[in-house]
């Protein structure tokens, strides 16, 4: 059942921290996309992995006990050195939203699904001229191409991406092959995790460090 099919109750946002996503990503789907196709979002794929990988230092300096991961208390510690100004509740939230295994830790790809959230988050409408919103310029240039991939993605500009959606952008680059519906199949199910028919930024952004290769540098790292 595609997006536009359901009742529009069944698409309300599960969680506080999901509503605010929503509303964030639709104010910057307001402001257009510069991607044309989904070929100029693949052929960014090796920039975007080299800025993860230089984010490794990042966040070794605030893993302190150096198990691995990231607990709640380096993370507000974090917060802090980075000036990034949340409620013990949002930050709460954004750590339980990231720490998919629930194992009380963020892993490295979690901490940059983390990042980027807050990348989003901080786009302020009072504070759009700001140069920096989380004190890492290079890093924001690589997560503003990453929500610019989502508003791609996005064609109603309701804050998810559907699987007609999916297909459509594949479509737009494959010329009507006959593997592009299974290939944008493929890609849509990578990223709808709990298999509620839509997709969430979060869910992108975890099926994007994948797609960049993060999981194998991180099975490198610990090997």
């Amino acid at each position: 059942m595609g997006k536009g099919d359901s009742p529009k109750k069944f698409w309300v946002a599960e969680t506080k921290l999901e509503a605010k996503m929503v509303e964030a990503m639709q104010r910057r789907e307001c402001q257009g996309c510069s991607m044309k196709s989904f070929n100029t979002i693949i052929l960014k794929f090796p920039k975007i992995d080299e800025s993860f990988r230089k984010c490794r230092a990042i966040f070794e300096q605030f893993d302190e006990d150096s198990n691995g991961t990231i607990d709640q208390e380096e993370l507000k510690k974090c917060f802090s050195k980075l000036e990034i100004s949340f409620s013990e509740e949002e930050t709460n939230d954004l750590f339980e939203a990231c720490d998919i295994n629930d194992d009380l830790g963020m892993k490295f790809s979690e901490f940059i699904v983390l990042l980027c959230l807050v990348y989003l988050l901080k786009d302020d409408p009072a504070a759009l001229h700001a140069k920096s919103r989380i004190g890492m310029p290079n890093l924001e240039a690589t997560f503003e191409t990453l929500v610019d991939t989502f508003v791609f993605l996005d064609k109603n500009k309701d804050g998810y991406v559907s699987k007609n959606e999916m297909v459509q952008a594949i479509n737009e680059t494959t010329s009507g092959e006959r593997s592009s519906g299974r290939i944008a199949m493929k890609r849509f199910e990578e990223m709808d995790w709990d298999k509620n028919g839509m997709v969430n930024f979060k869910e992108f952004l975890f099926a994007f460090t994948r797609w960049v290769g993060i999981d194998e540098f991180e099975d490198e790292e610990n090997a």
